[in-house]
């Protein structure tokens, strides 16, 4: 018997099937989807690779498989293929997202698989190690600090005593040495809910309106028949009540569920309501903040049948859950579902292929669908289901538009408008909490010399450096770059430097400038680094009497919090000005999303959006909180534009660190595509640099094309791919992405 396998490679021109004999002796295990080592090539080392095909014979004089490991199943190795071909990738890329965290390429970590940690005990006898620190046998003030902590804490880690002794490591090895402690291994349980210990709760009393939605999807998953929803409910009607109804329904016919959330910022909440009502036992968690130890241990629960339910971020679609009864995506209309990075899926895509595959119901949630989303339901093609009431029958907050032209001609050059500043007080006078949005983060935006109007730009990419006051830094928030404060021109010598633009650190120090008495918390890409950072950053908004919560797009989405009763927006057109179709879109969104962080209990919710543009339909329309007027109006452009959902839009990438080459690329590949699709039914755009045009000294250069993917234009762009690779460019590097979230 022969197996056809696929490299674990990137590379392209090893995107291809490669034939290997199987030993009589792994004839029984080699199955579609197993992993297995081979001899390839001049390589001494076994490569990793995955059979996708089983065969009787082979043309070619071929070499046997070495060793067979534990792989994957037939349906995602076809899963695997279809994304490959869909999102214009290698077939190794799709499979290392099925694969068990913590795989390397060649093998399992040893340390991940075994859960073992190095932790450090005693090896004398207490009464006599202290016997001897008596008689003056241990002089050294620190090693009786590390003795004293260590008999105190038998089994810690050496990290752990650096941290509470403020002593060395060399000190720890000095003990060591000279026989007075020891390291062991210790085995480990790497459960991220292992100290979430969260009160069980019943299940609530449906609405009319939820009940309706509920029976209809229970119908369908009852007669094992895919169907896709779209639950639109306003903020804090309930959606996730009928989910967790569901899924009760789901694990009692000894099924499960995929609960799909948008980014790590939303996990903590929903999290703990699933566990309120299912119990940790029941849940596997799968996000990026997770360590590689803790994702493969939750990946291994999963595939071991050990849990009903999954809830995590864009990846956790490909867990490996037996018996799946259903999918839900949260917030689905969240960009976070789109991978930026190779492959460049589309989670909802995904989800959509699995139900059909399944029999299975799908059910997207959200109170601002995505425009496409919304355009299906009216279609037909996805069942609507409406909640349009709060489900604790709170009111809808109260919104108010500031022009700030108007603040700016009454002399008023604060970030808070005059309405928002009293609002402020009053809450701290009335001991309610407030939030305040504002999508950047950093102190000021970019840094301009007013003598010459020179900005300071970073120097591996063509963008403004964003000033970071805490640290005193100027940074690139695409390359990461970092250079120290500039205080004199670099191009005339001038002193006249000045910052441009607000972030949320100034924001945060203008609260502590009107309101000194305030306690404040930020919650921004700089404040969330360390692992758990979100969930402690909410907790302590919610517990420890914090007065306003002061963030970027992280507060955004599902957080409840029953003392919160002001949010402000301070400038609502940030989003309004990106070059990108999406952009009323997305502001809308965004508006909507925080004005129902307001008035989610019996308290009335205020919200105060401030903006340069308050005529803007976008914003009208996020004030009355009302998305099918704003649907009307926003499709109505699509159709004119010739946008999503209309035609699809695709983008052909190249980034190179030659110039030239660059150029010679995009060219050669605007001329295959203008030859190969059909002009009446594609607008093919010829190669132009990208609206960033230097990325990590990288030139980058694009082409777009309008029209709809259909099957003969997949087929085109992969063979583009291909023509492009076999002509050897050693500089460039192309992608293609369909429907992409960033036009930049």
């Amino acid at each position: 018997m022969v197996a056809e396998v696929i490299i674990n490679s990137t590379v392209k021109k090893l995107n291809k099937t490669f034939d290997y004999n199987i030993p009589k002796e792994l004839e029984d295990i080699v199955l579609i989807g197993s992993k297995v080592l081979v001899p390839f090539g001049r390589l001494k080392k076994l490569e990793e690779a995955h059979v996708v095909k089983i065969k009787e014979k082979s043309e070619f004089e071929i070499k046997d498989i070495a060793k067979v490991e534990n792989g994957l199943i037939d349906k995602q190795i076809q899963l695997a293929q279809w994304m490959a071909k869909r999102y214009f990738c290698n077939i190794s890329e799709c499979i290392k997202l099925m694969q068990t965290p913590g795989t390397r390429t060649k093998n399992l970590d040893k340390r991940i698989k075994d859960k073992k940690i190095n932790v450090v005990y005693t090896k004398k006898d207490i009464e006599e190690i202290d016997c001897e620190i008596e008689q003056g046998k241990i002089k050294s003030e620190k090693q009786k600090k590390i003795l004293e902590f260590v008999k105190n804490n038998e089994g810690c880690t050496i990290p752990d005593i650096e941290v509470f002794t403020d002593c060395s490591r060399a000190i720890v090895n000095t003990l060591i040495k000279n026989g007075y402690l020891e390291i062991i291994e210790k085995k480990i349980e790497r459960n991220p809910l292992l100290n979430k210990n969260i009160e069980q709760t019943a299940k609530l009393q449906l609405t009319q309106e939820q009940e309706i939605a509920y029976k209809k999807i229970e119908t369908i998953f009852e007669e094992e028949k895919y169907e896709q929803f779209l639950l639109f409910g306003v903020t804090g009607s309930g959606k996730t009540e009928v989910y967790l109804q569901l899924i009760e329904k789901v694990i009692k016919k000894e099924k499960s569920a995929i609960v799909l959330v948008p980014e790590i910022s939303l996990t903590p909440q929903m999290l703990d309501r699933f566990i309120s009502r299912f119990g940790k036992e029941e849940i596997a968690v799968l996000h990026s903040k997770l360590s590689v130890g803790e994702r493969h241990d939750e990946w291994e629960k999963i595939k071991g049948g050990n849990v009903k339910i999954v809830i995590g971020a864009r990846s956790a679609i490909f867990a490996p859950l037996q018996d799946l009864g259903l999918i839900i995506i949260d917030e689905e209309h969240d960009s976070s579902y789109k991978s930026e990075a190779s492959p460049k899926y589309n989670a909802k895509e995904i989800a959509k292929k699995i139900a059909i595959q399944e029999k299975i119901p799908l059910v997207l949630g959200s109170a601002t669908p995505d425009l496409t989303t919304f355009y299906n339901s009216k279609n037909g093609k996805i069942t609507l289901l409406k909640l349009t009431k709060r489900a604790n029958n709170s009111d809808m907050p109260k919104v108010e538009i500031i022009d700030l032209k108007q603040e700016l001609a009454n002399g008023n050059r604060s970030m808070l408008s005059y309405s928002l500043y009293t609002s402020i007080e009053k809450n701290l006078k009335d001991k309610l909490q407030t939030i305040l949005f504002l999508n950047r983060r950093g102190h000021s935006t970019f840094i301009m010399c007013r003598n010459c109007g020179y900005t300071i730009k970073c120097k591996n990419c063509n963008i403004s450096m964003t000033y970071h006051s805490y640290e005193n830094k100027l940074r690139c928030h695409y390359c990461g770059y970092e250079e120290n404060l500039v205080n004199t021109c670099p191009e005339c010598g001038s002193d006249k430097i000045r910052y441009f633009g607000t972030g949320t650190q100034k924001l945060e120090q203008e609260i502590l400038k009107h309101f000194p008495q305030a306690k404040t918390i930020r919650m921004d890409v700089d404040t969330v680094t360390k692992k758990n950072s979100h969930e402690d950053i909410l907790n302590k908004f919610k517990n420890e009497g914090i007065d306003i919560l002061i963030g970027t797009q992280m507060v955004v989405k599902g957080h409840h919090f029953p003392k919160v009763t002001l949010v402000g927006v301070i400038a609502a057109d940030s989003s309004l000005n990106i070059d990108d179709y999406r952009a009323t879109e997305r502001t809308f969104q965004i508006l909507t999303q925080v004005a129902g962080r307001a008035g989610r209990e019996n308290l009335q919710g205020k919200v105060i959006i401030q903006s340069y543009n308050p005529e803007n339909f976008s914003i009208q329309d996020a004030q009355k909180q009302n998305y099918e007027n704003f649907y009307r109006t926003e499709i109505a452009l699509r159709k004119q534009l010739k946008y999503p959902p209309f035609c699809d839009i695709i983008i052909i990438g190249f980034n190179s660190i030659s110039e030239e080459e660059i150029k010679k690329v995009s060219n050669s590949a605007y001329e295959f595509i203008k030859n190969k699709l059909n002009n009446d039914e594609f607008k093919i755009f010829k190669p132009m640099p990208s609206p960033i045009d230097k990325i990590q000294n990288r030139f980058r250069w694009r082409i777009i094309i309008k029209g709809n993917m259909s099957e003969n234009a997949n087929g085109v762009l992969n063979e583009l791919l291909k023509n492009l690779y076999n002509q050897n460019y050693k500089d460039t590097k192309i992608s293609i992405d369909v429907n992409p979230n960033n036009m930049s």
